[in-house]
């Protein structure tokens, strides 16, 4: 590729060859008009011809010294956007180190991305081995007459449950919110949940319709989404009396953010104080004490929903009960 330095230098002379070509022309005509000179009468056109055209290969050789810039901007975009992991192109001596110094700089990100992400599961699954000890010593509690004790490790065992897969998650998105290309499809992901909780649900007759349609994808990886969406239909089908409907749309975004996909949960239970729907959103806030839960499964989907750009907002449900609104950055 042509050196920077030499497209604009050229053009830079080609234009001044112009300049002074339309200065020459201007003498011509003046002298000519003042008969002072009538030797160089014949040449104010050729000299015309030559200023047009050394500035016109002139400005197109700057043009196209400039263009790398304008496919590196794109590059970047993509990068940030996710649709792409690398800057990959052609470009001048000048810019091409860079390039190579940023691709270095993104290849080094993805590598400590994995690194965390690797400690953050092993500490997750370490931990796991001896809540499932603590939880099989609940059971023998319970079997030898002491439902008490077996209840009080029973919930203290969810709720360490909850907290790592909490943390995990949001460790998780912290980092993929980073990871370019990132993306999963809300129909594949919301019919796996659908199929899990209905089952879990199955003795209540709480029934979960999918009502979207197919290639709809957000920008997170499937962990995050499927950690969001199964918060909020586990807390849907708990409060329903019979349906839950989860469904989604695209909405276009401005001219300077990209679209988003706007993802509703909704429940024909009993709903929700309007006073009481930001505060469920907080950590440890729960509607109803008597309610099984730890009180962190909405605000895991507020925080995660965050970490990815989007965001999350309660209200009142057209079936009667309540409604959740996930707003995620749709994926490219």
């Amino acid at each position: 590729m042509r050196s920077l330095r030499t497209s604009v230098f050229i053009g830079a002379a080609l234009w001044t060859v112009g300049l002074l070509a339309i200065w020459a022309v201007a003498i011509t005509l003046q002298a000519s008009s003042l008969h002072s000179i009538v030797v160089i009468h014949a040449y104010p056109h050729a000299l015309g011809m030559v200023a047009i055209v050394s500035m016109i290969v002139g400005f197109l050789l700057v043009r196209s010294g400039l263009q790398p810039f304008d496919e590196l901007r794109r590059r970047l975009a993509a990068v940030q956007t996710g649709t792409a992991r690398q800057v990959d192109g052609a470009y001048p001596p000048e810019v091409q180190p860079l390039v190579r110094d940023l691709n270095a700089l993104l290849d080094h990100r993805d590598r400590a991305v994995g690194r965390a992400l690797a400690k953050a599961g092993d500490l997750a699954h370490g931990l796991k081995t001896p809540l499932a000890v603590l939880a099989q010593e609940a059971e023998r509690a319970a079997a030898t007459g002491q439902p008490q004790l077996a209840g009080a490790i029973a919930e203290q065992v969810e709720r360490m449950r909850r907290q790592i897969d909490y943390h995990l998650a949001h460790a998780r998105a912290a980092a993929s919110g980073a990871i370019p290309g990132a993306h999963c499809d809300v129909r594949v992901s919301a019919e796996g949940l659908a199929r899990t909780l209905q089952r879990l649900h199955a003795e209540r007759g709480v029934a979960i319709h999918v009502q979207m349609a197919a290639g709809q994808a957000v920008r997170c990886q499937r962990e995050d989404l499927d950690e969001m969406l199964g918060n909020l239909l586990d807390n849907a089908c708990k409060w329903a009396r019979a349906r839950v409907a989860i469904d989604a749309r695209m909405i276009p975004g401005a001219p300077d953010s990209p679209p988003v996909i706007e993802i509703t949960v909704d429940d024909d239970g009993a709903g929700l104080a309007p006073e009481l729907r930001a505060a469920v959103l907080q950590r440890g806030v729960r509607a109803d004490e008597a309610a099984p839960g730890s009180g962190i499964g909405l605000a895991i989907v507020r925080e995660l929903a965050e970490l990815h750009g989007g965001s999350i907002v309660l209200d009142a449900s057209p079936v009667g009960g309540l409604r959740a609104i996930l707003r995620l950055p749709a994926a490219a």
